[in-house]
């Protein structure tokens, strides 16, 4: 079922309860179990602690449900029910997305087409068309653009020659549009394709691509937005392109805002579901880490905070390591939530640690190796220097550090000291040994009293990592400082996009940079701390609406592919019962 927002307007004068992020070590390409914690952790807050506790997840994208990682729905006896809903097509947020998002794109289309092939009294007379009493209207949204050009004008017919023209014409530059087809499923084929090839588009051919769906513009905004009328507002500022003059486009320029509210009216509301010893979880959004800014959202977490009131917990997961969806956490959620939370917990397993530590690389789909299975303390503790970075980089915003060591079965008490050692000599408030895969919430209630404790003697004070007024390159260079790099590397064609952006009065806003997850730097192979790296910036991108600049580094693309044996060889129905086999 789903939460209405009205929700919060009943409990505007509640009290907010705990705030608690977690994240994690750069991880394996097998994933360290961070939502199985999260599960995890709050199951032991709810069922063992008696405490008032809301888990708020993201939505799993079909991409890597069907590709490498599986869902995301968290593991053993610390899952989100019902599992297979979860992981699928839940309320059918996701294919909203994808509609509203690819409308906005052929309209993109259409209008340079239409542009074109027809003349300025033309297009007037189709935008604004005469009623049966010959009288033209100016359609609602399309108030704003005259605005924005400075035409004072309520009836189409007053407008002049040198009127009908800016107002008829966004004269897109085929080659600055920005925005892009996007699809729930990893298709690597789609990244760069040609469209207009029809004999009906005369021509008009452009090269174009795809991306991910959980990468489209349009679930950040549904991930960030605070109300309705916010939503309204940021889908019809979001940027698709600049003009020939040299203009940000919008999709209200294409009058198109309206229309893309009217799709997504279902999907700002949360789903509410439950883990697997009955603590509650609101499922809403789910943008990427690595190629968006990888938080559930706004929203789930203010009505959350305000259900479980003064001594409760919401418990909130960011995506991949805390270098990437914790950062944008603090610097993009929080910004824009005025959120913020007392206590981060990382996540961090042996076997990463001794990847880190010089370990053969893990790779999905083939065997660990036998490093993985026997015990190595040494090796373990040469990679918590991973570990210590993520710690170092999370206490600075002013949170306490809580340390989850998700153990497996094949760990050793002496590795899992060491790892605890570490943390505790990195600053963490402490550091927890944890069996919830196993045990469910058992399993990590000494983690959730650790996380209780942090929260309660929290007295810091939250910090951003960088103001907002400075330049974006200043920006991008303290994220990337907090990698560990030595400088930052523009291509040409980031250079441009900056050049543009600064123009165009987007200095303003945050930074969510796409990278690799699998290294602070941009190679992934990079394991442990890398140091003294540059880091090389390819493109920038604009999500005005969402409220950030988009740097992609390096490979880092915006459409994954499948790998030589995706998840999806193991998936199936049982035809007897009707169960899903597999997914997991």
């Amino acid at each position: 079922m789903q939460v209405l927002l009205s929700t919060l307007d009943r409990l505007q004068s509640a009290k907010d309860g705990y705030y608690v992020v977690v994240g994690g070590i750069t991880p394996t390409p097998l994933g360290e179990g961070k939502s199985t914690t999260t599960v995890g952790l709050c199951q032991a807050l709810g069922a063992y602690l008696g405490k008032k506790v809301v888990t708020c997840i993201r939505q799993p994208s079909q991409g890597p449900t069907f590709g490498i990682k599986g869902g995301a729905a968290g593991g053993g006896y610390s899952q989100v029910i019902p599992m297979d809903e979860f992981n699928l097509h839940m309320t059918g947020d996701i294919h909203a997305i994808t509609a509203a998002n690819n409308l906005l794109a052929a309209a993109i289309d259409a209008r340079m087409f239409h542009e074109a092939t027809q003349s300025d009294k033309a297009l007037l007379n189709r935008l604004c068309p005469a009623d049966k009493d010959k009288k033209r209207t100016f359609a609602k949204v399309m108030f704003k653009r005259l605005k924005k050009l400075g035409i004072d004008k309520t009836n189409p017919d007053e407008l002049t020659p040198e009127e009908v023209k800016k107002f008829v014409r966004l004269d897109l530059d085929p080659a600055l549009i920005t925005w892009k087809r996007v699809l729930d499923v990893n298709d690597r084929f789609l990244r760069k394709i040609t469209v207009g090839q029809g004999p009906d588009e005369k021509g008009m051919t452009r090269e174009t691509g795809f991306d991910i769906a959980v990468g489209s513009e349009i679930m950040a905004v549904l991930a960030l937005t605070t109300s309705m009328a916010d939503m309204r507002e940021r889908l019809g500022n979001m940027v698709v392109g600049t003009s020939r003059g040299g203009d940000p486009v919008t999709a209200d320029d294409l009058g198109i805002g309206g229309a893309l509210t009217v799709l997504m009216k279902d999907a700002i509301h949360p789903t509410l579901m439950q883990t697997l010893e009955g603590t509650p979880v609101l499922v809403h959004a789910g943008p990427f880490a690595n190629i968006a800014h990888g938080n559930s959202s706004v929203v789930a977490d203010q009505i959350a905070l305000k259900l479980v009131g003064p001594e409760g917990f919401v418990v909130t997961e960011a995506g991949f390591g805390s270098d990437i969806g914790v950062e944008k956490f603090f610097n993009i959620k929080c910004r824009y939530s005025g959120l913020t939370p007392q206590c981060a917990v990382i996540v961090a397993t042996v076997r990463a640690l001794k990847m880190h530590g010089g370990g053969p690389a893990v790779v999905a789909g083939k065997p660990l190796d036998h490093i993985y299975k026997n015990e190595n303390v040494e090796l373990v503790r040469q990679g918590c220097c991973n570990l210590v970075k993520h710690i170092e980089n999370t206490k600075s915003y002013g949170v306490n550090v809580v340390v989850a060591v998700n153990a497996f079965s094949t760990d050793t008490e002496d590795e899992l000291q060491a790892v605890r050692e570490a943390a505790i000599a990195a600053g963490a408030s402490d550091a927890v040994i944890c069996t919830h895969f196993a045990h469910g919430g058992a399993g990590a209630v000494e983690l959730g009293k650790a996380v209780q404790k942090a929260c309660e003697q929290h007295s810091g004070e939250f910090k951003f990592l960088y103001p907002l007024d400075i330049s974006i390159k200043e920006k991008i260079e303290a994220i990337a400082k907090s990698y560990g790099a030595a400088g930052v590397e523009y291509s040409p064609e980031a250079e441009k996009q900056i050049e543009t952006y600064t123009r165009q009065g987007f200095t303003n806003l945050p930074i969510c940079v796409a990278k690799t997850q699998y290294s602070f730097s941009d190679n992934a192979a990079a394991k442990g701390v890398p140091t003294g790296f540059t880091l090389p910036i390819r493109d920038v991108r604009a999500s005005v609406g969402a409220g950030f600049i988009y740097p992609l580094i390096g490979t880092m693309s915006t459409m994954p592919g499948l790998p030589t044996r995706p998840c999806f060889f193991d998936i199936d129905m049982d035809l007897e019962t009707g169960m899903v086999l597999g997914l997991s």
